[in-house]
C-alpha cells in the first residue's frame, strides 16, 4: 500500500488493513512518524512526538494481528473483528492538556514546566484499550482557553487547507494533523467550541457529545460541566465509532449520559432498533433517520442569528452553507422552520463568569504568573474579581439557562447554524496581547454560537458542508471548508450522527483535499 493511499484512509479504513495484513502497525508508524516531521511540522500540529512509546504499542499491535491471522481467529478479519481491539496499530495523538503516560506535556503554557505524568488520563487508557497508538502530544494554546492555537511554547497550529491561515483551537493541533493527513483520527477536547472551532476551519468533523456521555474519570472532575473529551476525524463513522470507544462511565460520575436510558426518544430507537438490545453508535449509521418520532419527518431549526455577540458579522458563506444544509435536510423529507436565538445575548455572562475562574484554577505557580500569556493573566484577574456569590449566581444562570433553551427549543429536533461566523483567520491576526479585552471579545463575534451547547450540556457536531475563495495578503486566493453545525437536546448523540451520516451522503467531502505540505 502506498504512502498517499495509506494518508488517505480514515481510522475505520485503515484498521480493516490492519486486521488483513494489507499493512503492518510498525509501517503505519513508520510512516505516520515521517509525515509528522515533515507535514505535522510545517502545519505546527505536534507539541512532542513519543517515538519511543509509539513504537512499543505499535509491536505489541503487530504481534497481536500477525498471531490472530497465524492461530484463523476470528480477530483476524475485518468483518469479523472478534475480541481484537477495534482500531489496533491506528495512530492517534492526544491533545497536550491530558496525561500521557511516559510523554511530556506543558498544556501549552512557558509558565507550566514539561513534567512527565506518570498515569494515563481515563480518556487515554480507554483509547489504548481499543488499541490506538498514541503516536504524541498535539498543540493546543495556553491551557486550551481562546479558539486559536498559538502558545508561546513553539509554533502556531495552521490549516493544511490554507496554511497562512489559523487552525483553530484549542484543539487546533489536533486538526491539523487529521486534515494534514498526518493521522486519520486525534483526540480533543471541547469547553466552548475547542472541538467544532478547528473542525470548521481544517474541513473535519468535530462532535462535543452530550454532557456526562464522556467522563472525565477516574482522576478528573467535571466542574461546571462545560468541557468533555472527542476526536476529530475525516468521517462520521470514524466518530461513532469513536464515541462508542469513549462513552464508558467511571465510578462517581457527577453528570451521567453515556447509556442508552439517558438519550432522547430517536436516539433511543436508533441504538436500540426493532429488537430492543442496546447497540452501538457505528451500529446506528446503518438507520439513518428518514423519519422522527412517531412517525413524522423531523423538525428542522434553522438558526442564522448570533447567540453570543448579537452583533457579530456573519460572513455570506458561513450563512449560505447553513441554508445549503437546511434544504438538503428538507430534500429528504424533513420539514424546516427558522429559529431565533434561544436567550438574549448579555445572558451569555454567566459563561464568562464561569470562563474565568476556570482559568484561575489551573495551578500555576506564583513565581511563573508572569509567563502567562496576557489573555491568560486577564482572565485570572477577572476570575479572582469573582465574589462566592457572584459564582454561584452563575452556575444558578446557566442552569436556568438550560432550561430556557429547552423551552424555547422544544419544537424542533434538531437546530442548524454556521459553526462559525468566519472563515478560518489568518494566523497573527485573533491573538492581540497588547489588547487582552478585545481579544477574548473578539473571539466571542468569531464563534457566537458554539459555546451556547458547552453551556445547555446539548450535542453538536461540525460538518465540512461548505466552502469559501479567501484572498491572503500575499494576493493568492484560496479555498477554505467552513462547518454546519447541527445541535439537538441532550442525550439525542444518536441522532445527530444519524443526520450527519445522512448529510455525509447528500453532499460528500472525501474526495476534497487540501493543499499538498511539502
Amino acid at each position: 500500500m502506498g504512502l498517499p493511499e495509506l494518508h488517505d484512509l480514515d481510522a475505520t479504513a485503515l484498521a480493516r488493513a490492519l486486521r488483513v495484513g494489507d499493512v503492518s502497525p510498525t509501517e503505519v508508524l513508520a510512516t505516520t512518524l515521517e509525515a509528522a516531521d515533515r507535514v505535522g511540522t510545517a502545519l505546527g500540529a505536534f507539541a512532542t512526538l513519543a517515538p519511543e512509546v509509539s513504537r512499543a504499542q505499535a509491536e505489541v499491535a503487530e504481534a497481536a494481528l500477525v498471531a490472530a491471522r497465524r492461530d484463523g481467529t476470528s480477530g483476524a478479519t475485518a468483518d469479523d473483528p472478534g475480541a481484537l481491539p477495534p482500531f489496533l496499530g491506528v495512530p492517534c495523538p492526544v491533545k497536550d492538556l491530558t496525561m500521557v503516560s511516559g510523554v511530556p506535556m506543558r498544556a501549552g503554557s512557558a509558565a507550566v514546566g514539561p513534567f512527565t505524568p506518570a498515569v494515563d488520563d481515563g480518556v487515554v487508557t480507554l483509547l489504548r484499550a481499543a488499541g490506538t497508538v498514541l503516536v504524541g502530544k498535539t498543540t493546543t494554546p495556553e491551557l486550551g482557553l481562546p479558539c486559536y492555537t498559538e502558545p508561546d511554547t513553539g509554533p502556531p497550529a495552521r490549516t493544511p487547507w490554507d496554511p497562512a491561515r489559523s487552525a483553530g483551537g484549542s484543539s487546533g493541533g489536533a486538526a491539523a494533523a487529521v486534515a494534514g493527513r498526518v493521522v486519520p483520527v486525534a483526540h480533543g477536547s471541547d469547553g466552548g467550541g475547542s472541538l467544532r472551532i478547528p473542525a470548521s476551519a481544517c474541513g473535519l468533523v468535530g462532535l462535543k457529545p452530550s454532557r456526562g456521555r464522556v467522563s472525565p474519570g477516574p482522576s478528573g472532575v467535571d466542574g461546571a460541566g462545560l468541557a468533555t473529551h472527542g476526536v476529530l476525524t475525516r468521517s462520521v463513522r470514524d466518530t461513532a465509532a469513536f464515541l462508542d470507544v469513549l462513552a464508558r462511565p467511571w465510578p462517581g460520575d457527577t453528570f451521567v449520559g453515556g447509556d442508552v436510558a439517558q438519550s432522547g426518544t430517536r436516539s433511543r430507537e436508533l441504538l436500540t432498533g426493532a429488537d430492543g438490545p442496546p447497540r452501538s453508535f457505528a451500529a446506528a449509521l446503518a438507520a439513518p433517520v428518514v423519519h422522527g418520532a412517531h412517525g413524522r419527518p423531523l423538525r428542522v431549526g434553522l438558526l442564522l442569528d448570533p447567540v453570543i455577540a448579537a452583533d457579530a458579522a456573519v460572513h455570506p458563506a458561513c450563512a449560505d452553507a447553513a441554508r445549503a444544509t437546511a434544504l438538503l435536510l428538507a430534500d429528504a423529507g424533513h420539514e424546516v422552520v427558522e429559529v431565533a436565538p434561544p436567550f438574549p445575548a448579555e445572558r451569555w455572562d454567566a459563561f464568562a463568569a464561569l470562563w474565568s475562574v476556570g482559568a484561575l484554577q489551573a495551578p500555576v505557580p506564583p513565581d511563573r504568573e508572569h509567563l502567562l500569556v496576557p489573555l491568560t493573566r486577564w482572565l485570572r484577574e477577572r476570575g479572582r474579581a469573582v465574589t462566592g456569590l457572584e459564582h454561584a449566581t452563575a452556575l444558578a444562570g446557566v442552569q436556568a439557562l438550560t432550561r430556557e433553551v429547552a423551552a424555547a427549543w422544544a419544537g424542533v429536533d434538531v437546530v442548524v447554524s454556521p459553526t462559525l461566523a468566519q472563515p478560518p483567520a489568518l494566523v497573527g491576526t485573533q491573538r492581540l496581547d497588547d489588547d487582552p479585552a478585545t481579544d477574548f471579545a473578539a473571539q466571542t463575534a468569531f464563534t457566537p454560537w458554539t459555546s451556547l451547547y458547552n453551556l445547555t450540556g446539548r450535542p453538536a457536531v461540525s460538518l465540512p458542508l461548505g466552502e469559501t475563495r479567501v484572498e491572503d495578503p500575499d494576493g493568492v486566493a484560496r479555498t477554505v471548508p467552513l462547518g454546519v453545525m447541527l445541535g439537538a437536546a441532550h442525550g439525542d448523540d444518536a441522532l445527530l450522527l444519524s443526520l450527519a451520516a445522512l448529510l455525509e451522503q447528500a453532499a460528500p467531502w472525501s474526495d476534497r483535499r487540501p493543499l499538498e505540505v511539502s
